[in-house]
């Protein structure tokens, strides 16, 4: 099977469930067993359009701590990655264990308790509650990502700098960080798509009071409007896909500057 082949047939499951949200989104009377909708209705485009503030709103809620939350994993997670990558000690796979742990367990099992802890400091239904617990339970996609990216160049480039006389932040900073491009990028979007997705972490912590999309699509999923439901999952899709594109617009050329791409 050639590589074309097995591009389209990727591209095509990709792309039919899209097109037949769309067809829901103008067709909410498209039942079997009809090929194609015998009628097409624009309520739900109307209803999207006279909601457009409410819906921006939740949108830019849920961009912003999705957006914080890979940005605090990704600081939280450099020394870590640094020390699981270049050393070797006692208890290693333990710890490591350990710390890809939240991973591992379910939303609801781990968000119960860190309810009750979130309750004593004073941070339930707040905004910095939900970007902390949404950073506690997707760190470990970052954590793992920047792992494989320190072992993936070696230490020679820190070794380098390190006898040109460049110190710990400026290594960081001009070695390290330039070649964790790539691992941060994946890690970080995985981070953003778990805490983008995420619901019933939100809606606990933020108890309601921290606006988020996934709240404000869910009860149209959950209901028998069928239109609107998935004219508003197709609007979940397009954040993180156009957010995707533009991060691949700007790497792209920041790398074809450096003659690197």
């Amino acid at each position: 099977m050639s590589p074309r082949t097995i591009f389209a047939l990727i591209a095509a499951c990709a792309v039919l469930p899209l097109t037949v949200l769309a067809l829901y989104a103008v067709a909410p009377g498209w039942r079997y067993p009809d090929l194609l909708p015998a009628e097409y209705d624009l309520r739900a485009i109307r209803f999207l359009a006279s909601q457009a503030d409410p819906v921006a709103g939740h949108l830019l809620a849920s961009l912003g701590y999705s957006l914080l939350t890979a940005a605090l994993t990704l600081v939280l997670c450099v020394a870590p990655a640094h020390h699981f990558a270049r050393r070797r000690f006692r208890g290693k796979a333990v710890l490591e264990g350990l710390l890809l742990a939240p991973a591992l367990v379910p939303a609801m099992t781990f968000s119960m308790g860190v309810h009750f802890l979130f309750i004593k400091a004073g941070l339930a239904d707040t905004f910095t509650g939900v970007v902390l617990v949404l950073t506690v339970f997707s760190y470990p996609y970052m954590l793992r990502a920047l792992t494989a990216g320190y072992q993936a160049f070696g230490e020679e480039y820190e070794l380098c700098a390190k006898n040109l006389g460049a110190g710990p932040v400026r290594r960081l900073l001009k070695v390290d960080l330039p070649l964790l491009l790539p691992s941060a990028i994946a890690g970080g979007s995985v981070v953003f798509l778990v805490a983008f997705s995420e619901y019933f972490l939100v809606f606990l912590i933020g108890g309601g009071a921290v606006r988020s999309f996934t709240g404000y699509l869910f009860p149209y999923l959950a209901s028998s409007d069928r239109s609107t439901g998935s004219l508003m999952t197709l609007v979940f899709l397009a954040v993180p896909v156009s957010l995707f594109f533009l991060i691949e617009l700007l790497v792209g050329r920041a790398y074809r500057k450096r003659g690197m791409y």
